[in-house]
């Protein structure tokens, strides 16, 4: 299953690739790109175009990663949290296991008087 995913990936990879060439090839005009505060040279607009689009895939890939990184840091920290409450829960259970000791032992006793 794993070796398929891989497959999978490297073609779809290969077909954005090639897409991407073919693009290029096939626009060949070219301008400017002003940024307000910077204007960059003359190039082809396939360049700019997949230039944003590579840019943006890589952002994409960035945010995603920040937010597994959150994730898993929650993650973590619910475990150590069920952990620690599973030890509380076990302890709380072995007092409750003397409990009925301890009681039957004080109705044997003799009584108290005040």
């Amino acid at each position: 299953m794993q070796f398929l995913k891989r497959v999978l990936s490297a073609l779809l990879l290969l077909l954005v690739f090639a897409f991407g060439i073919l693009f290029a090839v096939q626009n060949t005009a070219t301008a400017p790109l002003d940024l307000l505060l910077v204007q960059l040279a003359e190039q082809r607009i396939a360049l700019w175009i997949l230039l944003a689009f590579g840019l943006g895939g890589l952002l994409g890939m960035l945010l995603s990663a920040v937010v597994i990184v959150r994730l898993r840091a929650a993650g973590l920290m619910a475990r150590r949290q069920l952990k620690l409450r599973d030890r509380e829960l076990d302890k709380l259970r072995s007092a409750d296991s003397l409990v009925p000791s301890l009681t039957a032992q004080a109705h044997k006793s003799p009584a108290v008087t005040r």
